[in-house]
């Protein structure tokens, strides 16, 4: 298959571009590398672009032909959409509508989108499954949700398939330890408290340690990268024979605590992790956990890296490789 991967120089969408080659797929990745990565792909085309250049983006793709389209790029900061919601109307909601519209002009059918859990906001259920409420409670959440009810239209009227995944926190390394997380600001726990092991590093703050959780702190699911990245690829042999908009939500479906995480991160790096008690933030709920029974039934789906202490020490091998 030939594949275009919008945002394909970023963390997941790297991982999802190294997938498909090892499997003996093309990738093609277009990305404007603002926030991406030009050495985490390797042996690719590069189509240099932002989405929300229309005239640009109609002239990289016009004729073209893909088996289907992966798309991840997108901001994806929550404190920076509370501050900037323009910004991400725009690129999340205005991009994916460029990008799809020049889909259906080249006659190119089939599109993963990387949704997010952030489109259910606070959560009501102890498993967050498809069906649950959608109340995002940021304006990086509702540009998600916006997308998402966008193609449900378009692939309505339009002969285009669309598959969401609304996943939860995306986590972990490649097995080769050549290819993780690199994020300027870093806001996920797993790579902080790595960085935090690092002589002179800043100290491991917890924000909040008085939830209603078996330890005091927040409770999240973990996903390992390239679980998500398999995910993806399924979606388009689920599409062969389902038409139409989809969507499912990816987790491990098990929660781990704040803490659960830095006791894990300290038995891949050997040595205790300090850290310092703050207050909670605000928006954080006490757990999130992901119902992702339908993506395992449907798109025969199923976490590799299952275990907290299997996606941390992947995290811990990219951390060294990469010298922190």
């Amino acid at each position: 298959m030939r594949l275009l991967i919008p945002g394909g120089a970023g963390y997941i969408g790297s991982h999802m571009v190294k997938y498909v080659q090892e499997l003996g797929h093309e990738a093609v990745v277009l990305d404007d590398f603002s926030t991406g990565h030009e050495w985490a792909i390797n042996d690719c085309e590069i189509l240099r672009v932002n989405l929300l250049d229309q005239d640009t983006l109609a002239q990289l793709l016009k004729g073209r032909s893909f088996d289907g389209v992966i798309h991840f790029a997108a901001k994806s900061l929550v404190g920076e959409s509370v501050q900037k919601p323009d910004l991400y109307y725009r690129n999340n909601v205005v991009g994916t509508l460029n990008l799809v519209n020049e889909m259906i002009t080249n006659d190119i059918h089939n599109l993963v989108f990387s949704s997010t859990a952030a489109i259910f906001g606070n959560p009501v259920t102890e498993k967050i499954a498809e069906d649950h409420p959608k109340n995002p409670i940021n304006p990086y959440g509702q540009s998600k949700l916006m997308a998402e009810n966008m193609l449900r239209d378009i692939c309505a009227v339009h002969d285009i398939n669309a598959t969401c995944f609304r996943y939860f926190n995306a986590a972990g390394a490649d097995r080769s330890g050549s290819l993780g997380e690199a994020h300027d600001p870093e806001t996920h726990l797993i790579p902080n408290i790595l960085k935090s092991t690092i002589p002179g590093g800043s100290v491991l703050k917890v924000f909040g340690t008085d939830y209603e959780t078996h330890d005091g702190t927040c409770v999240r699911d973990y996903v390992h990268v390239t679980d998500l990245a398999e995910a993806h690829f399924l979606a388009l042999e689920y599409m062969k024979d389902n038409s139409g908009f989809s969507a499912f939500n990816l987790g491990n479906g098990s929660g781990f605590s704040v803490l659960d995480v830095i006791r894990s991160c300290e038995r891949a790096v050997k040595k205790m992790i300090p850290f310092d008690p703050a207050m909670r933030r605000v928006g954080d709920p006490p757990v999130l956990v992901a119902d992702s029974s339908a993506a395992i039934c449907k798109i025969s789906w199923e976490p590799k890296f299952g275990s907290l202490d299997a996606i941390t020490q992947s995290a811990w091998r990219w951390h060294e490789h990469s010298g922190g």
